[in-house]
């Protein structure tokens, strides 16, 4: 039977440069993109499980940073905590954080105000309906049925 730990202490000694292993693609030395321990991107990319697993540490990742902006986060309902998550997730701190006028407004809980701020923004002109839909559930603290719901 294999032994994980020991093949994983050689594979990074073996992969890593110095035993270090990369949290960044890199090109290794037969030009494929690569992470962590050797993982070929270019050749193997990743599971679904992988991306969905992936997805779960960048949502809590998101909820610690949000918190940053929002004091009261956890004391909204769902639907606003998942609408700034994701915007949190697509746009990343520094981005989010400089939407200072649409953070005023949640954190007084001015739900229209939040929702008008998001649509002014450059960031809803870049993303089209994704702007629409967050910016509908801010206000109303529902999300619309999708289709086939």
């Amino acid at each position: 039977m294999i032994d994980y730990p020991r093949l994983t202490r050689t594979l990074i000694r073996h992969e890593c440069n110095n035993g270090i292993i990369e949290t960044k693609p890199y090109i290794d030395s037969v030009g494929k993109l690569t992470i962590g321990i050797g993982r070929n991107l270019t050749d193997n990319g990743i599971t679904e499980e992988e991306a969905l697993m992936l997805c779960r540490n960048d949502i809590q990742s998101a909820c610690k940073d949000i918190t940053m902006l929002v004091t009261e986060f956890w004391m909204l309902d769902s639907v606003r905590q998942e609408v700034l998550v994701n915007m949190m997730f697509n746009l990343g701190f520094p981005t989010l954080a400089r939407f200072k006028l649409m953070l005023d407004a949640v954190n007084n809980k001015d739900w229209h105000e939040a929702s008008k701020q998001m649509l002014s923004s450059r960031w809803a002109s870049q993303v089209g309906y994704r702007a629409t839909e967050l910016s509908s559930a801010m206000l109303t603290g529902e999300f619309q049925k999708e289709k086939g719901e």
